[in-house]
């Protein structure tokens, strides 16, 4: 379970196949001794689970795996050495719930259709697949590549906005994104909810 509130900006340092499986080596500002092995930490809305890891210049390096199924269906499998990623650590009982509940399983793959400057903020707009396009609500809550946000407007061509404050441009990854920048997208668990006790097909995260 996690907030959807980015703790550190992480970066790829090593990815490689390894018997069916897609390894990325991870090196990230926190202490060696705040990671255990098996550990959960969500990648860029991803949970993956600590299978190594060691010391490195700032902080520590860790190492997660990747099934065929979570790169086809995230932005994972476009991830190659240098990829700067949104972590988060999981939570624990007595942390502070600052977001939302996020629980690393994404939902699909959308893409940003523009970025606009609005001041000192800035206006995304966002292109689900249709699928899950009805799951984004006018300030409902949504996670974009691991980050907590809310929906500023749900547009009747099923594209979503959101209004990005400057310290959340500045301590994420959403700064590297431009149009056709492929996003991870994890619907608010409530509409999953909603869906389900109306009868209609909520779907499966991934």
């Amino acid at each position: 379970m996690f907030t959807g509130l980015v703790t550190d900006v992480g970066r790829v340092r090593k990815a490689e196949d390894r018997n069916g499986l897609r390894r990325f080596e991870v090196e990230s500002g926190y202490p060696l001794e705040d990671i255990a092995m098996g550990a959960s930490i969500m990648h860029s809305g991803v949970c993956l689970t600590v299978v190594d890891m060691g010391e490195a210049e700032r902080g520590a390096w860790f190492a997660v795996e990747a099934v065929p199924e979570t790169l086809s269906k995230t932005v994972l499998g476009d991830w190659e050495e240098g990829a700067r990623v949104n972590l988060e650590q999981s939570l624990k009982l007595g942390d502070e719930l600052g977001g939302h509940f996020v629980f690393g399983h994404v939902d699909g793959v959308g893409e940003v259709v523009s970025i606009e400057p609005e001041g000192q903020s800035y206006r995304l707009t966002i292109r689900p697949p249709e699928e899950i396009a009805r799951y984004f609500a006018t300030k409902g809550s949504a996670a974009v590549n691991g980050v907590s946000l809310t929906v500023a407007a749900a547009l009747p061509n099923g594209d979503f906005q959101l209004a990005i404050i400057p310290h959340t441009w500045e301590v994420t990854t959403l700064s590297d994104l431009q149009p056709g920048s492929r996003v991870n997208l994890e619907i608010d668990m409530l509409a999953r909810y909603v869906a389900r006790m109306i009868g209609a097909d909520a779907p499966e995260g991934r």
